[in-house]
């Protein structure tokens, strides 16, 4: 109820100042402990990855790069939250207007650009932060990093972040950053993933704790590159996919404004392409690594057909953006009994 006012509001600003409004928003009402979610229905904890999930829905990462607002987020009552992407320094991103509302297809176009204040900014957040529940920590690398080693970038990332994490993920497929989708070809795939599985293993060894990878993917694939990827999931023992990231396809938005800005379309648009991809990647998998759905979930039934799909929980993003803390408590409901 208090969404529905407030959207109006927040949608009647620009859409990077109603973002910003709206974490800290969130930060002071968790610092006042003030009510800000709907009623959460009961759900089956959810045993993956090692990890033990309280419900099925999480919140992707984007929303809090920075690791800022991570219990405000929580008390909406998300069984996980992903924050990130994280790059080793510190980066403005791309510039300003980067982030474009059409609100006539629930839809979000970003070129945010990895925007952040750095590992060690978010490390200290999360020290701060008294949430205790499983904390997904989004990687990446700077833009000035040549994509022939961006493996350094992503290895400085999780040697920081390692301790902090209930699981660490892999960005290879923002469409915003240039050339980091190349990553997600088989010769640079294996040279990003198999330093960092044995870079995993001693950092295991060093803290007497297995943290979990995750590999997030694109939705812009084709038969013989999503073969590529369930190849690489195996062979490095990749321990879930993150199924996808945001899509440089218009389909559906042609004719809004803002339709043709540069960078990736989120939100309902999104949500047959995306789940087609993840049926796809189930079915080559065929169970042998976990699948978190994501893209276009923007009501309860959505994220059930995630799960249907062949995932074992799903994210959302922007459809909180349009529907607001309602959504959580809707898609728990409808993926609690699955």
């Amino acid at each position: 109820m208090l969404y529905s006012l407030a959207r109006p509001f927040l949608f009647a600003l620009d859409a990077e100042t109603a973002h910003d409004l709206t974490l800290a928003s969130l930060r002071t009402a968790a610092t006042l402990h003030l009510p800000i979610a709907c009623a959460a229905p009961d759900a089956k904890p959810v045993a993956l990855m090692g990890l033990t999930f309280p419900n099925r829905v999480g919140l992707a990462a984007g929303l809090d790069k920075d690791g800022e607002c991570i219990e405000g987020l929580a008390a909406l009552g998300f069984g996980h939250i992903e924050i990130g992407t994280v790059t080793p320094r510190p980066q403005p991103g791309n510039p300003k207007p980067r982030l474009f509302r059409l609100p006539l297809r629930q839809a979000i176009i970003n070129r945010m650009g990895f925007n952040n204040r750095g590992v060690d900014a978010l490390v200290a957040n999360v020290r701060r932060s008294n949430y205790r529940g499983i904390l997904g920590i989004n990687i990446g690398k700077n833009f000035d990093t040549p994509i022939e080693r961006a493996v350094d970038d992503y290895l400085a990332c999780l040697r920081k972040v390692y301790a902090h994490a209930g699981y660490v993920t892999v960005n290879i497929s923002s469409p915003n950053p240039k050339n980091l989708r190349q990553l997600q070809g088989e010769s640079e795939l294996d040279g990003l993933l198999g330093p960092l599985k044995r870079e995993q293993e001693a950092l295991a060894q060093r803290h007497g704790r297995h943290v979990p990878l995750a590999l997030k993917i694109a939705p812009d694939l084709d038969e013989a590159q999503l073969q590529v990827i369930a190849d690489a999931l195996r062979r490095h023992r990749i321990e879930a996919a993150i199924v996808t990231n945001t899509t440089l396809a218009r389909e559906g938005v042609e004719h809004l404004a803002y339709a043709d800005e540069a960078g990736g379309l989120s939100g309902a648009p999104l949500f047959g392409k995306s789940t087609a991809v993840l049926q796809a990647l189930a079915a080559r998998l065929g169970g042998e690594v976990p699948l978190i759905g994501v893209g276009g979930v923007m009501r309860g039934q959505d994220a059930r057909a995630k799960l249907e799909a062949g995932a074992q929980l799903v994210q959302l993003y922007t459809g909180l953006i349009y529907r607001g803390p309602a959504l959580v408590a809707e898609a728990i409901a409808a993926t609690a009994d699955h």
